[in-house]
């Protein structure tokens, strides 16, 4: 049995008739008793994620994709055909037009009427759209928002309702009202991100003119950095 990790997601399984014989399993047992071949993958796991970084994982998908010296199999990860070209993953191993006969045996609803050539174009387009995303966003600068609170339960309840990521917050007093401050880390959100976390603030707060350099100055800094997790922490219902 030969193994190796195409990559972080992904381990390819070489097992040879010999390797199957040895298990007790045919190429007929594989198409028998599905519980029984799930049983036979996962064993075949366990021999060689040696380092548990699959164990215990919920979303472990095996790909079999059958070879002239016995079988290929591809043990992934949060991994499966709707977030994966099949193409790059397994290019080095299998013709385009092996992986094309698999694709159409693993999913013949989605791919049995569709020409190699439209199913590769398919591929390449969703991970284009991918990319196109992922640069909505390249400049590496923080965006500021301040929004103005009714009161310091709204905070509390805010804090407790939403959770938000790839953010700093600050919470400032003047004036008996309180400022909640976010900074959002513009290289680890997209555009979209950002505005629906903007969205979910706004169903707590008023967006406001005052700047974060106007609070520092004229305001009262009562909670710094991770504002939102320390009022969950600290006040929590």
């Amino acid at each position: 049995m030969e193994m190796e990790h195409i990559n972080d997601n992904t381990i390819r399984v070489l097992l040879k008739s010999e390797d199957l014989m040895a298990r007790g399993i045919t190429f007929l047992d594989l198409l028998g008793n599905g519980k029984e071949i799930e049983n036979f993958f996962y064993s075949i796991l366990d021999e060689v994620d040696v380092d548990h970084e699959f164990k215990g994982n919920d979303a472990i998908t095996f790909q079999v994709i059958p070879k002239p010296e016995g079988l290929e199999l591809f043990i992934s990860k949060n991994l499966s055909l709707e977030d994966m070209n099949p193409y790059e993953i397994y290019g080095d191993y299998f013709s385009q037009e092996e992986i094309t006969k698999w694709l159409k045996t693993e999913d013949p609803e989605r791919f049995d009427n569709l020409s190699q050539e439209e199913i590769v174009e398919g591929f390449q387009k969703e991970k284009s759209i991918e990319k196109e995303d992922e640069k909505e966003i390249s400049t590496p600068v923080e965006l500021q928002y301040v929004f103005e609170l009714d009161s310091f339960e709204t905070m509390i309840q805010l804090s407790t309702e939403i959770c938000l990521e790839n953010i700093r917050t600050n919470l400032y007093v003047m004036q008996d009202k309180y400022y909640l401050s976010v900074f959002f880390l513009e290289e680890m959100l997209t555009k979209h991100q950002i505005e629906d976390q903007l969205a979910t603030v706004t169903e707590f707060a008023n967006k406001s003119e005052l700047t974060t350099d106007y609070l520092s100055e004229h305001g009262q800094l009562i909670m710094s950095e991770h504002a939102i997790e320390l009022t969950r922490e600290h006040f929590k219902f």
